[in-house]
């Protein structure tokens, strides 16, 4: 900035002195911009230095951090010289994704990333405002950078939103965004496949001269006649963009091109590896626990139950979040463990099978003049005949159970429509149960 600001006081004083050439202020703007650009230009083309004094190949000094936001769920602060983002990677459940309504179709996304660049970073002051195409372009490349990497639903089930904010620029914040979008991912903990970084790389070509600069300024992009942006891990590239102010570039210029971005992509990635060189081992405290189940979809509307009983019941009693998609894959999502079991626990109970044979503490639900009701499970009850609740004969079934009983049944048959019927136990018909089980098991043992 002070470089640029130096400029425009030259210029300034320039056109005090050409006091009589005011009208034409923009003509002389233009030559002076000439200027500036042929004296940038020479530099590169003859002295093989750069405006800021750099080598053609010099990456500027390079510094990342993470971790440096306690509350967020993972976060990095990416320097490279006077550019810099802070960036911020969420960790969300289903509900989070991000959906897009199209003329043709609606979609969700459960990875994406979002890229602000405030005025304050380039020193200007300026209205906070809706993203500008700028900044939704800049945003995508950097999504497209990581989205290679990013695990899949079954290995990792969050939804995971990057947002990076721009604090200073000076040529290549999208890359910087890339960098720190890595690193973020790591100290949240994502398993990401491997890390990745980004450069942007510049050309100059004078005639049959042509020079390649790494790491590119803003002076760079605006005189020079390339901004090659490229993103990759050590194995290859996730990402590429080409901006070219020139009829076009010959292939052994672009394999000169690919091959310093890879060699400067290496290099940053040794710096970023230096401050994180893999995930977290644990997410962070005050992200959300999630867990997949894989029922039968024939079993979903049992879950779900009559006008959403069921799920309505294990939510209010868990405090849990589920999500069932039409295939049987359901996402249960929590603040603790505890929430997850125990809504996980339910879920198993309702789409659980009754077995012929087995023993269920059940819960009374309603009675009739021929049983009572039993639920053995959320979700799942089955019927004690009165000739089955006693061993002798009863007038009423409130002699025996009432509703809300908890009482010992087993299950004697299910009918093909899946009815179960049941007889309630004894606790001491029970014990002899056992006891005759246990005897077996030890005779064949």
């Amino acid at each position: 900035k002070e470089r640029e600001n130096s400029l425009e006081d030259i210029f300034n004083q320039i056109v005090e002195k050409l006091d009589g050439e005011k009208e034409n202020l923009s003509l002389l703007k233009n030559v002076y911009d000439d200027i500036c650009k042929e004296v940038i230009r020479h530099l590169v083309i003859q002295d093989k230095i750069r405006v800021d004094g750099r080598k053609l190949d010099e990456i500027r000094p390079i510094s990342c951090e993470t971790g440096i936001l306690p509350r967020v769920h993972g976060s990095a602060l990416f320097t490279r010289g006077q550019t810099q983002a802070l960036v911020v990677t969420t960790l969300g459940t289903v509900k989070d994704r991000q959906f897009i309504d199209t003329l043709e179709e609606e979609s969700a996304e459960r990875f994406y990333l979002h890229y602000n660049f405030p005025p304050f970073s380039v020193g200007e002051v300026r209205p906070m405002r809706s993203q500008s195409r700028r900044e939704i372009g800049h945003g995508s490349l950097a999504e497209m950078a990581l989205k290679a990497v990013i695990p899949t639903e079954e290995e990792f089930p969050y939804t995971i939103r990057i947002v990076s904010e721009i604090l200073e620029s000076n040529g290549s914040s999208s890359m910087a965004s890339v960098c720190g979008g890595s690193l973020s991912l790591f100290d949240a903990g994502v398993n990401i496949k491997r890390p990745i970084a980004g450069i942007a790389m510049g050309l100059v070509k004078e005639d049959e001269n042509i020079e390649i600069l790494t790491d590119i300024l803003g002076l760079e992009d605006h005189y020079g006649d390339m901004d090659f942006k490229a993103a990759g891990s050590t194995q290859g590239i996730t990402a590429i963009q080409m901006d070219l102010k020139i009829a076009g570039i010959s292939k052994d210029i672009m394999q000169n091109v690919l091959q310093r971005s890879k060699e400067a992509r290496l290099y940053i990635l040794e710096k970023m590896n230096n401050a994180i060189s893999k995930p977290r081992e644990n997410l962070s405290a005050h992200a959300p626990k999630i867990v997949i189940m894989n029922v039968d979809p024939t079993k979903i509307g049992m879950i779900i139950g009559p006008s959403g009983k069921n799920i309505k019941k294990i939510i209010e009693v868990s405090g849990a979040g589920i999500d069932i998609n039409d295939d049987g894959v359901i996402f249960i999502s929590a603040i603790d463990d505890k929430s997850l079991n125990q809504a996980k626990k339910m879920i198993e109970d309702v789409v659980r099978e009754a077995k012929v044979g087995e023993t269920y503490d059940g819960k009374v639900t309603r009675t009739t003049n021929f049983g009572a009701f039993v639920e053995i499970f959320p979700g799942k009850e089955g019927l004690v005949h009165i000739s089955k609740l006693s061993h002798r004969r009863i007038a009423k079934v409130e002699d025996v159970v009432r509703v809300n009983d908890n009482i010992l049944v087993k299950v004697i048959g299910i009918d093909s429509q899946g009815r179960i019927d049941l007889r309630k136990m004894d606790t001491d018909e029970n014990n002899i149960e056992n006891d005759d089980m246990n005897k077996q098991n030890e005779k064949y043992d």
